[in-house]
C-alpha cells in the first residue's frame, strides 16, 4: 500500500507563492492519477487540481486556475503543486490523494470517494 507523505506549506503574503510536495513510500505512483484537495476552516474539503498517471494531461478548479500548476516526477515518485498568486483565500490544509482506477487519463473534477490514499494535511495560510 502507497504511503502519501505532503510537505512545503507555511505562511506567506498575498501574491507570494508556495510548492507543495507528496511523496509516496510502499508503491509507486506511476500508475495513477494524482490529486490535490485543500479544506478552509468550516469548509468542506475541495477538489483542485489532477494529474493523470504519465503528466500528460492536468485539470485545475476553477478557483486555481491560471496560480496553480500541478506535476509530477515519477522517476522521483513525486507531484507537485506550485502555488503562485496566493490570496488569502486559499488558506487551507492541503492534501494530495492517489486516485484508485490505474492508467485513468479522463481529466475532471473528482469527488473524495475516487481516492484511496490521502497524504497528511499540510497547512497553507496566505496572510493579507
Amino acid at each position: 500500500q502507497v504511503h502519501l507523505i505532503g510537505s512545503g506549506g507555511g505562511l506567506v503574503q498575498a501574491g507570494g507563492s508556495l510548492r507543495l510536495s507528496c511523496a509516496a513510500s510502499g508503491s509507486p505512483l506511476s500508475s495513477n492519477a494524482v490529486g490535490w484537495f485543500r479544506q478552509a476552516p468550516g469548509k468542506e474539503r475541495e477538489f483542485i487540481a489532477i494529474i493523470s498517471w504519465n503528466g500528460g494531461s492536468t485539470y485545475y478548479a476553477d478557483s486555481v486556475k491560471g496560480r496553480f500548476t500541478i506535476s509530477r516526477d515519477n522517476a522521483q515518485n513525486t507531484v507537485s503543486l506550485q502555488m503562485n498568486s496566493l490570496k488569502p483565500e486559499d488558506t487551507a490544509v492541503y492534501y494530495c490523494a492517489l486516485e484508485r482506477l490505474a492508467y485513468s487519463d479522463h481529466m475532471g473534477p473528482r469527488f473524495e470517494t475516487d481516492f484511496d490514499d490521502w497524504g497528511q494535511g499540510i497547512q497553507v495560510t496566505v496572510s493579507s
